[in-house]
């Protein structure tokens, strides 16, 4: 009778073991199921995004070839003296430097305005004028909170069929995708002109943004502000001025 208790307890154990085995192997494979969903979530919004924009990206003297409506510069941060940080001048001065050589007529200053305390697309204008650019030359757009929202409104705000775009090389694929996909013909001119501090920070950002802006392409969102009237680049830029 002992032994029949002993080998039926056996009999139980086993069975446990067995189940807590079927139950691992299952948790095992669920959690590398996911994993593996993740990872092409993130890889092949990435692999689509850097391979189909690399020759939209152009130097200065090939940029003018696209006889561009206008120079889109996106925004980043503006100190609390309204002066642009480093990454920000690099991408102004150089967009300065394609106005100069003719490469387009009109800048587009595109970033976050949205707020009367901090305004990123009027540092900029300011800084471009104190660089020789006229004024009625530079448009500013208060609401391009991300780049997707200033690609979108450069083609519904201000009109733009054709567009040179600057920012650094990390950032230049996901604008370039977003805008050439949105309708625009779309080259962009790296603004790498020294090595960032926190390169390594916007780089590994960099993968989840063309993640997020490769869906918000797909299903065509609104821009975050949609209420402005449409501007002509045929206008003097200073009447987007109410947009600083």
């Amino acid at each position: 009778m002992q032994l029949s208790h002993a080998a039926a307890l056996s009999d139980i154990l086993a069975c446990m073991k067995l189940l807590l085995h079927i139950v691992g192997w299952i948790f095992k494979a669920i959690i590398g199921l996911v994993l593996f969903v993740a990872v092409v979530i993130v890889l092949i919004p990435n692999v689509i995004v850097l391979a189909s924009q690399g020759g939209n990206i152009v130097t200065a003297e090939k940029a003018a070839d696209l006889e561009a409506d206008a120079i889109l510069v996106l925004g980043a941060s503006v100190q609390p003296d309204g002066t642009p940080s480093t990454i920000l001048q690099d991408r102004l001065d150089t967009a300065i430097d394609l106005y100069k050589q003719g490469v387009a007529s009109k800048i587009i200053m595109s970033g976050d305005g949205g707020d009367s305390s901090y305004n990123e697309p009027g540092a900029m204008k300011v800084y471009a004028i104190e660089q020789g650019v006229p004024s009625e030359d530079i448009f500013c757009d208060r609401a391009g909170f991300d780049t997707y929202d200033s690609m979108y409104r450069a083609q519904s705000i201000f009109g733009v069929e054709k567009l040179i775009v600057v920012t650094q090389s990390y950032h230049l694929p996901r604008a370039l995708f977003t805008a050439n996909v949105l309708g625009m013909k779309a080259e962009g001119v790296a603004s790498d002109v020294r090595t960032y501090e926190k390169q390594t920070w916007y780089d590994v950002r960099e993968v989840f943004a063309r993640v997020k802006d490769f869906a918000q392409v797909i299903i065509r969102r609104p821009a975050s502000t949609t209420s402005d009237s449409p501007v002509s680049l045929s206008e003097s830029g200073d009447v987007t001025n109410k947009y600083q």
